[in-house]
């Protein structure tokens, strides 16, 4: 069978190139740029002449301010998947991320996001859908993780544009509502009562210093699991400990890393229920250790129960879960990071001054911590003018 002969057609501008086939109706050919570089010429069919130009003229427009370029028909789940081998896990090798949120972006990915939209052809994706997503997600899933899925989403689809697959990100600005609502929520507290209620319900367990020094200190989950009796001064009455390493989980396992930032490396002392609380926890220890054959000796204060890390997600749903519940709590959300809330919480009420506040906690910056705690500073200030009339009257 020969080539049906066409007759070309006159073209428009940026149309590519436009011919009258034999039969009647109308082709136009077009060339698209691969992300590798490459030019490949693309052909379509229409009835009219009108049908045909629209899609090349809009390529070649696109083409020449860097936007359209050939994804070889890549839907989102398998664009997803690259992203995560190709763009995330290198930067856990390379350290610039911790391999617990490569895991978290991973979980996102398979668990949410591909189950929804992977299916769809990543140049194909809107507005419309994502929005749709969110808001299902938002009817089952909690603020803070329907954050998780935009956060993950967006900065996939901004590497999607990065590598010119793509002309711009649907998800930008469809951060759902709940999150800006949330960004301005108090954190989530124990007041004094339920603090008294969760240490009572932690009295006598196997590792109630763990609960009464992260109130106590405001330290972070990892940091206590990381924690050695070399990284302790117990004196009478007062003491200190020093943070210098985080638990984490890596692609071995769980293993040692440096603490979340610079300033997470710091000194926090120890009042006299903190020191009380960690002698009688090192006694119980080696009267455990004593006991336990396999015991692994690794220094830790708060290992599991032979003398291991301590799982992060045991520690969560089988110990701390369990005291909440009989305390009365289980219903109120308070998570394990509310522990060090509420050490932040209690210094601000009792004055303490914001950069001190910073140093204790190891925040990065204290803008994080204004944010974080800026619903305990409205009341500062509030007269702070009134005093002005003596001093310049």
């Amino acid at each position: 069978m020969g080539k049906e002969k066409a007759k070309v057609g006159k073209r428009g501008n940026g149309e590519g190139s436009i011919s009258r086939r034999n039969n009647g109706g109308w082709m136009a050919q077009y060339v698209v740029h691969t992300a590798e570089g490459e030019r490949k010429r693309r052909t379509i069919y229409g009835k009219t002449r009108a049908d045909v130009a629209k899609k090349p003229a809009k390529a070649v427009s696109d083409r020449e301010s860097g936007l359209v370029f050939d994804d070889k028909g890549l839907t989102l789940g398998d664009f997803l998947d690259g992203w995560l081998a190709d763009c995330i896990e290198p930067l856990v090798h390379h350290g610039t991320i911790e391999y617990g949120t490569y895991i978290r972006y991973a979980g996102i990915v398979r668990n949410h996001v591909k189950p929804a939209l992977g299916h769809k052809k990543l140049r194909a994706l809107s507005r419309p859908e994502v929005r749709k997503f969110y808001n299902e997600k938002s009817k089952r899933l909690s603020p803070r993780s329907v954050d998780y899925l935009h956060v993950t989403l967006q900065k996939a689809l901004n590497q999607a544009i990065r590598d010119d697959l793509i002309p711009r990100n649907v998800a930008t600005n469809e951060r759902p509502r709940s999150s800006r609502q949330r960004s301005k929520k108090e954190a989530q507290a124990f007041s004094r009562e339920l603090v008294r209620a969760l240490l009572a319900a932690a009295s006598g367990k196997r590792n109630e210093a763990l609960y009464i020094v992260a109130v106590h200190t405001g330290l972070r989950q990892g940091e206590l699991l990381g924690l050695r009796w070399t990284d302790l001064n117990l004196g009478r009455d007062k003491g200190e400990l020093a943070v210098r390493r985080s638990l984490k989980v890596t692609e071995d396992g769980l293993g040692f890393g440096p603490p979340k930032n610079n300033a997470s490396r710091r000194s926090v002392p120890l009042n006299k229920t903190a020191v009380r609380a960690l002698k009688a926890h090192r006694k119980r220890q080696n009267e455990e250790r004593l006991r336990t054959p396999e015991w692994s000796d690794n220094d830790l204060v708060f290992p599991n129960r032979v003398g291991k890390p301590m799982d992060h997600n045991n520690l969560y749903h089988r110990e701390y879960k369990a005291l909440l519940k009989a305390a009365g709590l289980a219903e109120q959300n308070f998570t394990f990071h509310s522990l060090r809330h509420t050490f932040g919480t209690a210094l601000f009420k009792r004055g303490e001054h914001p950069k001190i506040v910073q140093s204790l906690l190891g925040h990065a910056s204290i803008v994080q911590t204004m944010d974080t705690y800026s619903h305990l500073l409205e009341d500062i200030g509030g007269d702070a003018v009134g005093g002005l009339d003596e001093a310049f009257g």
